[in-house]
Parts: C-alpha cells; structure tokens; sequence
C-alpha cells in the first residue's frame, strides 16, 4: 500500500497551484498580444487611449476570472471563498494584472518620446511572442526532449498563442 504523506500533499497543492498560475499568465500573455496588435491596427489611438485600453482589458480580464473562480466555488463548494481559498485565487488570477506592466512602461517610453506608439506596440505583442516562445522552450526541457525539441516546442507554442492573438484582435476583442 502506498502512503501519502502531508509533504507529498503540500508539494502536489503547491504544483497545481504553480500550473493554474502559469495557465493564467500565459492565457493572459495572449490577450496582450491580441490587445496591442488590436490598438496598432485601429490606427488613430493616442498614448491616453492606449494606457486606458490596457488597464482596462488586464483589471476587466482580471475581474472575469475572478467573478469565475468565486462562482465555480459556490457552486462546487456551497459557500463563498474567503481566507487561504481567496488568497489562493487572488494570487493565481494576479499575473492577468501583471500582463499590462511591459505594454504599459513600453507605452509610457512613447509618451516620453523614446519611441512611437506604433513602435511600442509592436514591441509590446514582440516582447510577449517571444515570452510564449520562451516557456515552450522550458516545457520541452522540462519534458526531456533536449534543446532541438524544446525549441521547437517553443515555436510551436508562439506561433499557435500568435495564430490564437490574432483571431482574437480580428474579432475585435
């Protein structure tokens, strides 16, 4: 028979925790992308306009997810998340907060003229291609397959989360 331990316990909690936070902030890296490459091609945006609209699609992007979590815990659970269940899903939903930083001091570097707008953007979804790519490379070195493997695996994963950003701006959102 083989026995649990509370470490064994405490290590899988801890893991899955660290999945759904990675899940989180690579679903949001994607919306990113599809938000910045959404302002670049509307053409006429102003640096106000474009810190409002990042703020706003990471805080209402944010508010969704956690509005779902609470939900999905009443239901499964019958009583609303609060304490350590809370502060699980704050701490798990924050990367989708944290998804505007480099959008918004690239934005920031085009209102202090270091750069355009338009160059900031397109920096924004680049930088966050290349994140995409970057842990595709780590899963498939995680994964064993060896640095050939992993870097096709990071390919692979910029150009399906690029493929999905672009849908998504096409679609308007």
């Amino acid at each position: 028979m083989v026995r649990v331990t509370d470490e064994a316990i405490d290590r899988a909690a801890h893991a899955q925790t660290a999945a759904a936070r990675l899940k989180e902030r690579l679903y949001a890296t994607i919306t990113m992308i599809s938000l910045v490459l959404g302002l670049a091609a509307g053409g006429n945006v102003e640096v106000p306009g474009a810190v409002a609209t990042v703020v706003t699609g990471s805080v209402g992007l944010w508010l969704a997810a956690l509005v779902a979590d609470q939900q999905a815990h009443r239901v499964v659970h019958g009583t609303v998340a609060t304490g350590r269940e809370l502060r699980s899903m704050l701490y798990v939903s924050s990367p989708l907060l944290l998804s505007a930083v480099g959008p918004l001091v690239l934005i920031g570097a085009s209102a202090l003229g270091v750069m355009s707008l338009d160059a900031a953007l397109a920096t924004a979804a680049g930088v966050n291609v290349a994140a995409l790519f970057a842990w595709g490379c780590i899963g498939g070195i995680r994964m064993g397959g060896g640095i050939v493997l992993a870097l096709v695996a990071g390919g692979i994963d910029a150009a399906i989360g690029t493929a999905v950003a672009l849908v998504k701006a096409a679609a308007g959102h």
